[in-house]
């Protein structure tokens, strides 16, 4: 330190008094720096799945270790707290735990790891391989509960989405950047569509969210409905349901952060989750645990609230970006279309697809019930010609499913109304243009094409005017 003379106008014990006081404040604000190490606590009560910690501080979120007295240590991650009671769930196998644990707060939450890498793979909800390639290459992080984007700041939906299925192209288009709902029971061919989507949509990516399905069906998915070229382009997220309801969560956000990836790069993203009702059920699983009381159906709030957070992250991004195509399949509990979930769905989507097991039973595939399906944003994407092709087509459908059992039964009689006249003639063709092969794609251009060939046949023309003679075409 410099000397300080008299003549400096100083008083040398004021000057060193000021350069401590610095030198103070700097280190203060060193130490303010520092992040303090971890508190340990103890694990006190487990529950079915829930874990009760005591003695530690974390974050809503945030991940802690549990170590045992044998060295038998997993992960667990903070879901709500009471008092100085933390709630952790596992995101693995809790064999091997005891009392008095110890609970160590690691300061981290879940990111999504991502780059251009996971092109190709499939991987569990933390982000692991499941198929065996080792290591995925990222190139950054996001986080795994995503971002908001300002309503305003979206991208409009412009233009339609080519799904390579006729009854969807012509009479339920989709837009790029749409969220769709596929409804159907179980056993009624929605994992078959999804799979027709996968390989005949026009995206420049595809992520596929398997959430609390069937294991079995992860293998089947993978290798009959991507193949090798449809993988190439493709990123898989499986967490089946033997998985921990937290990395059931988890599969889902990772998959849409994954999808957000990509769009933000400026790439069209067709993103597939099977299913959203699997999702609201791990929620309601987590929820229950710590005690968070049921609301609608055994639904608790939180489930509600939890559903339009993951849809919302789809869509089209800030202008200039890229898009998200979405179709989450919502499982109809007992064919039931008023359950809470499919029912909350409904809301939030921009449309949805119904699938009848009538028709599957039938051996009709697609079962799509055209009549009950419907896309919100098909009138602001295509031509007016085409809207009243796809009305007339409905129409006719829904006179035929009103009129069935009398016609059947032979009680309707001919010629009674021109419209149940014009609605038996069509019945057989438009049967037969709603049909397609799992292995058949269909451009937009040909369904639309299709569509009006098939309303302008003659050949039909000529029966309704016999039917209106009284006579059977």
């Amino acid at each position: 330190m410099n000397s300080i003379s008299p003549d400096d106008g100083v008083e040398p014990t004021t000057d060193r008094s000021a350069i401590w006081t610095a030198r103070l404040n700097a280190n203060i604000h060193k130490l303010d720096q520092v992040t303090p190490p971890p508190v340990e606590g103890k694990l006190t009560r487990m529950v079915g799945l829930t874990l009760e910690a005591v003695g530690c501080r974390a974050a809503i979120g945030g991940r802690c270790l549990i170590k045992g007295s044998r060295g038998h240590s997993i992960e667990a991650e903070v879901v709500g707290f009471a008092g100085d009671r933390l709630y952790l769930m596992p995101t693995g196998d809790i064999q091997g735990l005891e009392p008095e644990s110890r609970v160590i707060p690691t300061g981290h939450t879940s990111e999504a790891r991502v780059g251009m890498g996971l092109l190709g793979r499939v991987l569990d909800g933390a982000g692991n391989p499941l198929d065996g390639k080792g290591a995925p290459e990222v190139t950054g992080t996001m986080p795994l509960t995503g971002r908001q984007i300002n309503p305003l700041a979206r991208g409009p939906i412009t233009e339609p989405l080519d799904v390579g299925v006729r009854a969807i192209n012509s009479l339920l288009t989709v837009g790029r950047g749409q969220r769709m709902g596929l409804f159907a029971g179980s056993g009624v061919g929605k994992s078959v569509l999804l799979g027709m989507m996968t390989r005949y949509t026009s995206a420049d990516v595809i992520v596929v969210g398997l959430i609390g399905e069937r294991g079995r069906e992860v293998r089947e998915f993978v290798q009959n409905s991507l193949g090798e070229e449809g993988l190439a382009r493709s990123v898989v997220i499986a967490t089946p349901a033997d998985h921990p309801p937290l990395m059931r969560m988890h599969g889902a956000m990772l998959a849409t952060s994954i999808a957000e990836y990509f769009r933000d790069q400026g790439l069209n993203v067709l993103l597939l989750m099977d299913s959203l009702t699997r999702y609201a059920q791990a929620q309601r699983e987590i929820a229950l645990a710590i005690d968070e009381p049921p609301a609608t159906k055994g639904y608790p709030p939180s489930v509600f609230a939890k559903l339009p957070q993951l849809v919302e992250r789809a869509g089209n991004g800030d202008k200039g970006s890229g898009s998200i195509t979405a179709f989450y399949t919502v499982l109809v509990e007992g064919d039931d279309h008023n359950d809470p979930i499919a029912d909350a769905a409904r809301a939030i989507l921009d449309g949805h697809i119904v699938l009848s097991r009538e028709l599957s039973e039938a051996g009709h595939y697609p079962a799509i019930e055209v009549d009950a399906s419907i896309s919100r944003v098909m009138n602001d994407i295509v031509d007016p010609e085409q809207i009243g092709l796809a009305r007339r087509f409905k129409a006719m459908y829904s006179t035929y499913r009103a009129n069935h059992d009398l016609i059947n039964v032979g009680a309707y009689q001919p010629g009674s109304d021109p419209r149940v006249d014009e609605a038996v003639v069509f019945h057989p063709r438009l049967m037969s243009f709603l049909q397609q092969d799992m292995n058949v794609c269909v451009p937009q251009s040909q369904s639309i094409q299709a569509l009006s060939e098939l309303l302008a046949t003659e050949e039909v023309a000529d029966e309704r005017v016999n039917i209106r003679e009284g006579e059977l075409a």
